[in-house]
């Protein structure tokens, strides 16, 4: 490990940067998205809004305009002195008030300069667009235009215009639109300091919380102190922190497999050079061994050489595994019923053997496997069900059953028991290494070793469904060889 808990070859994780004022937090930014979206609302309700109000206002100096005909229609012509009638048109900030009436229109009072119209209102004719349109050109390029507003007549007339000038408009409307703006600040600051204060409550500081336990547990993943412990809450927020927190506990299993697996590669490469020696010194007896003329030494001396042989292979490839490195394998066509038969009469295993090995698989059935490999895998399960198998009464049948067919170019090996099979505790587990074997002081090491041997081989390996103590089955899938078809001897089967 070059670091608490880190392994060899892991570049280190860099800590994030620094969060200031040019990188605001995810608070700061929330802040600024909620003061952002509350002024576009304003924005949505300052546009109606400002058309809203000049329609009220031009309306009122309707209002003013049509009381003001009433009085200059019924009073005599030249009744009116003339200071009067411009001290009336001052305080509507017009020029002219006119009546229509049956398509006669009456001037009823002017300024002695009255100015062109530049620009004509109809408020009989309510267009939402064009009133909007309206209000901005006058909030921001009126200024000392000429206006003519016509707005409905009092009486019995048709209509009633002003021509009035629109910087008093123009003035009401920037000090309308001034106190909208002052209210949109202040509803934007409250808004946006409440949403900072419960989203900060609810997301940042859980989302925090999780950021610091993770980086803890990055530094220590070896101290269970390190662990998220999950609240009771119901959201998405609670959802993840259960899921950091199962996924913490499973990472922390596998860290701790991988340091077991690290030492047992240690443990091997001590013993590795002493354990060689003394099976080089067996080799060398046994090579004596085989100078001899006894007929039952020269059966058995070529045996013993080969699984001396396999041994010291073997103790290569447990300390190439603590390593976390498998050889090779080398795939060439093997005839599977030999390579059976061989593991069988190493491990003592035939028709009339307690147990009794029962095998049916046809003589010409080849795989294409690394025979090395494929050896270690049925010596592993062979061996296994062997031990399984003399842990019953004498009173229990005792059946270990090998079978294989060709299906689609692909060979199944079927490897039955008769012993009480796998506990359903384990069964998920199986092939993981150090999570426990099926039989007492077994570690699965080794099926995790086989499947990972088959894998290699481009085969597989799955426990099959059996009834509760009606023994183990399982199935090795290999690639048949090149020549290897559906038609197939039966020769070579016992049983």
């Amino acid at each position: 490990m070059s670091g608490p808990g880190r392994p060899n070859g892991q570049a280190p994780i860099r800590p994030s940067a620094p969060i200031g004022l040019l990188r605001p937090g995810l608070s700061g930014r929330l802040m600024l998205l909620s003061v952002l979206f509350v002024l576009i609302a304003e924005v949505l309700i300052y546009v109606p809004s400002i058309a809203s109000y000049r329609n009220s206002w031009l309306n009122d100096r309707l209002a003013q305009g049509r009381a003001a005909a009433l009085v200059l229609e019924r009073a005599p012509p030249d009744s009116l002195p003339r200071d009067l009638i411009d001290d009336l048109l001052r305080g509507m900030d017009a020029t002219m008030i006119a009546l229509r009436i049956e398509q006669s229109r009456r001037l009823l009072a002017v300024a002695a300069m009255p100015s062109p119209v530049e620009v004509e209102i109809d408020l009989r004719q309510r267009h939402p667009f064009d009133e909007i349109m309206s209000a901005f050109d006058i909030l921001l390029f009126g200024s000392s235009r000429t206006m003519r507003v016509v707005g409905p007549a009092p009486g019995g007339g048709d209509f009633v215009e002003l021509i009035i000038n629109e910087r008093q408009l123009r003035t009401a409307m920037l000090s309308f639109s001034w106190s909208i703006l002052q209210v949109s600040l202040v509803i934007c600051g409250v808004v946006a300091a409440l949403l900072y204060l419960v989203l900060n409550m609810q997301i940042v500081r859980p989302v925090k919380a999780l950021a610091g336990a993770l980086a803890r547990f990055r530094d220590q993943p070896e101290n269970a102190l390190t662990l998220l412990k999950p609240s009771q809450r119901a959201d998405e927020l609670g959802d993840l922190e259960r899921s950091i927190a199962d996924m913490q506990e499973s990472l922390r299993q596998q860290l701790r497999q991988r340091e077991h697996l690290a030492n047992l590669g240690l443990a091997v490469a001590k013993i590795n050079h002493d354990l060689r020696n003394m099976l080089a010194s067996a080799q060398l007896m046994a090579d004596r061994l085989a100078a001899t003329s006894d007929p039952n030494v020269q059966r058995f001396v070529p045996k013993m050489l080969e699984t001396l042989d396999r041994a010291i292979a073997f103790c290569q490839a447990t300390l190439a595994y603590g390593k976390a490195q498998e050889q090779t394998p080398r795939l060439a066509p093997v005839a599977l019923l030999m390579l059976v038969n061989d593991v069988a009469e190493q491990l003592a295993l035939g028709p009339e053997s307690d147990p009794a090995l029962q095998v049916d698989i046809p003589s010409n059935l080849r795989v294409s496997a690394d025979p090395d490999h494929l050896h270690r895998v049925l010596t592993n399960l062979l061996r296994n069900a062997r031990s399984a198998l003399e842990s019953l009464p004498a009173d229990r049948p005792k059946v270990i059953r090998v079978a294989a067919h060709v299906e689609e170019g692909l060979v199944s090996l079927d490897l039955r028991d008769s012993g009480p099979g796998i506990p359903p505790r384990i069964r998920e587990t199986l092939f993981q290494a150090f999570s426990g074997g099926g039989q007492r002081g077994s570690t699965g090491l080794g099926l995790t070793i086989a499947l990972e041997l088959l894998r290699g081989m481009g085969g597989d390996m799955i426990l099959m469904e059996t009834p509760a103590g009606q023994g183990a089955h399982f199935r090795i899938s290999l690639p048949a060889a090149d020549g290897t078809g559906s038609r197939i001897s039966r020769e070579g089967r016992w049983g």
